[in-house]
């Protein structure tokens, strides 16, 4: 066990090293504090100008929420491609530059060198994701006076998202280029939600192959099934009574992107951690019979 952990851990340091080298988390920081300043501005605006407006407190409560949901799917996007950017080169390039070579002739095993290189990006790519989403959370609440009933399973959501396609990613990165294996986690990803989308269409109009096509979608990349649990992480109690209470059946409801009448379940997050680890076992798979 020792003779395992040991050389996993000091890939984990180097992982992390290097993304503090390649200047990646603080690149993330200054962006995330702009965008954070920013948002929590245009909340503070919105807030004040519904107000003098003559808005009540319900129907301020329904927009922020709104717009943080819409807040929430942009970062989605932005951190899928930040998974994507900082887990493509995590094999390939170090197979590219020869540098495998020398770590390899170590007593480091290839599954070993993989695992230590997922988990150092694990933890930057999720750490980052639960900082920042949280911090704009934050934002919102003290520009608004709002704040989502479960701030953490949001923050949580969205770097589970984002492990997905890291993982994703790696596995490509076994394999393909960086460029290819990157834009093709993206893609992936994208391609998923617009599913998800038109599961939801599939349902409003009793289109059942759209439906199955949109479940189907979220076994094999669960991406857009995790950000259903993160927008009904965001929803406040009162924007589900609304929806209830508007006379729209749950179809009409369901055609809705940004809204979610239930949270994860536990069979699905079982599903997650299952899908994680089989695309995992693909990629030492793969690495193990890649001639180097």
């Amino acid at each position: 066990m020792s003779s395992t952990f040991g050389p996993l851990l000091v890939i984990v340091r180097l992982t992390l090293l290097d993304a503090l080298r390649r200047r990646i988390l603080w690149v993330l920081f200054l962006l995330t504090v702009f965008v954070v300043g920013l948002s929590g501005i245009g909340f503070e605006r919105l807030v004040t100008i519904a107000r003098d407006n003559g808005s009540s407190e319900t129907e301020v409560q329904l927009g922020v929420s709104q717009m943080l949901i819409v807040v929430a799917f942009m970062f989605s996007f932005i951190l899928a491609m930040t998974a994507a950017f900082i887990g493509a080169p995590a094999i390939s390039a170090d197979i590219e530059s020869g540098v495998l070579l020398a770590i390899l002739a170590r007593p480091i095993d290839r599954s070993t060198f993989l695992a230590g290189r997922w988990l150092g990006l694990v933890l930057v790519a999720a750490g980052y994701a639960l900082a920042s989403g949280l911090l704009e959370i934050l934002a919102m609440k003290l520009a608004s006076g709002y704040g989502p009933p479960d701030p953490l399973g949001a923050a949580g959501a969205i770097a589970l998202q984002a492990v997905i396609v890291l993982t994703l990613t790696l596995c490509f990165s076994t394999r393909l280029p960086s460029i290819a294996g990157g834009a093709i986690a993206v893609v992936l990803f994208g391609m998923c939600w617009i599913a998800g989308v038109l599961g939801g269409l599939g349902v409003f109009f009793k289109a059942d192959l759209l439906a199955q096509v949109a479940t189907i979608s979220r076994l094999i990349v669960p991406s857009d099934g995790i950000w259903r649990g993160a927008i009904f992480a965001l929803e406040p109690p009162i924007v589900i009574a609304v929806a209830s209470d508007s006379g729209r059946s749950s179809e009409q409801l369901a055609a809705n992107p940004f809204y979610a009448s239930t949270g994860l379940g536990p069979a699905y997050l079982a599903w997650v951690g299952a899908w994680i680890v089989i695309v995992l076992g693909l990629a030492v798979l793969s690495f193990r019979r890649r001639e180097l």
